[in-house]
């Protein structure tokens, strides 16, 4: 199979860490080459996710490198595996890549958090305010571009549909909630429909209201996608330049250690619904 052109960051993820557990039990790139029958670059390559591995030889440098979490094995190799094209695929060359691998992500996702203190979580978002929001972006987007990430923002949403569909803890500053990103009409509705979000088997929605005083993180979206394993958390966070995924042991115990802390500080789910309606009342 000829090289990837442009690895997705699952692909790159799987190749980061298969690079881990190498230097881990270090292992020259030379000596995984001789040991899965393959030249140092292909090692590289594989490692980049630029190259795809086998079940054999995964399995086999996993063996190698004296790891004996059977859990953790079984999840890489699942990620190894030849995947079925996901919905997000549509929008590959008319979205960036890293709208396409939020969306990946999150369809691999066991269990989310997420932490919002300007914005309503672009799950939980309804389809007017997605549409407001695109439209303050710099530079103005064409209306093309807006159709296309409007419709990938709510397909993005059925990952919560279904009885199978990962849990979802949500805390909203409430100072996101307070915005009126389209009028007051549409603000009233993106309330209401957080209310209406919130009474889903698997949605758990809190509120961090001003009177919390401070916070961790604060005006940074933070959102966290647990794995299969622990050691395969993802966290994604949003900049001005798109998105950044981290993965690092020091960042995804940074970032739950933030999320833990900032729930203990928002009101539970049904206090929760409460300042919500009421805050929708007032519109």
């Amino acid at each position: 199979m000829p090289p990837r052109i442009a690895p997705t960051e699952r692909q790159k993820r799987l190749g980061a860490e298969l690079r881990k557990l190498r230097l881990a039990a270090d292992v020259s790139a030379e000596s995984a080459a001789g040991l899965l029958g393959v030249d140092r670059s292909k090692v590289s390559a594989i490692e980049q996710g630029v190259r795809t591995i086998s079940e054999e030889r995964l399995r086999t440098l996993a063996c190698h490198c004296d790891c004996a979490d059977e859990r953790y094995i079984d999840a890489l190799v699942a990620m190894a595996q030849p995947q079925k094209r996901g919905w997000w695929e549509r929008y590959r060359g008319s979205l960036s890549a890293a709208m396409l691998d939020i969306a990946e992500t999150e369809a691999h996702a066991t269990r989310m958090r997420c932490a919002h203190s300007v914005h309503v979580p672009g799950l939980l978002q309804t389809s007017d305010h997605a549409l407001a929001l695109f439209r303050f972006v710099v530079p103005t987007l064409p209306e093309q571009e807006i159709a296309l990430r409007l419709a990938h923002r709510l397909e993005r949403q059925q990952v919560l549909e279904g009885d199978s569909a990962p849990e979802y803890v949500a805390v909203v500053h409430e100072a996101a909630l307070r915005m009126r990103f389209g009028g007051r009409k549409v603000a009233r509705a993106q309330l209401e429909h957080l209310l209406h979000a919130s009474e889903r088997h698997n949605v758990v929605l809190r509120v961090l209201t001003f009177d919390a005083e401070g916070f961790p993180g604060a005006g940074q979206t933070v959102n966290y996608l647990e794995g299969p394993v622990p050691p395969l958390d993802t966290v994604q966070v949003d900049s001005t330049h798109g998105a950044d995924f981290l993965h690092t042991e020091a960042q995804l115990s940074k970032y739950r250690s933030q999320l833990d802390w900032t729930e203990r500080l928002s009101l539970p789910p049904g206090p929760s619904r409460d300042f919500i309606h009421h805050l929708a009342r007032e519109l």
